[in-house]
């Protein structure tokens, strides 16, 4: 598929991450890198790479998370804005100390609402 570019108005083959008429980036995202646990990961070498995509229209929008073990991405998988907040929700939502109550199936299926 095919897109105008927002520079120049050339059309663009969606595989693009750059205009090849203009240089004018198609995609837009923020990186952030995140290092592993210390008592799981004791070498270092990997790490989570969590990028936001925001694009232009609602379908291009999204947030992926890649595995990376050295300079290769081991496992990756894209999720909506709609699940990225909701991750967000739950993150954001962790008990600050260790006396963590267990949530039953019916307690989950409630917070979803």
């Amino acid at each position: 598929m095919e897109h105008a570019c927002g520079g120049c108005g050339r059309s663009v083959e969606d595989r693009f991450r750059f205009c090849p008429w203009c240089g004018t980036p198609q995609r837009s995202k923020l990186v952030e890198l995140f290092r592993p646990h210390p008592l799981v990961e004791t070498d270092g070498s990997r790490g989570l790479r969590v990028s936001r995509y925001l694009g232009a229209e609602p379908a291009a929008r999204h947030v992926r998370f890649s595995v990376w073990d050295g300079d290769v991405a081991t496992a990756a998988i894209s999720v909506a804005d709609e699940e990225a907040a909701r991750l967000a929700r739950f993150l954001a939502a962790a008990p600050a100390t260790t006396g963590v109550r267990r949530r039953s199936v019916g307690d989950r299926a409630r917070s979803r609402h």
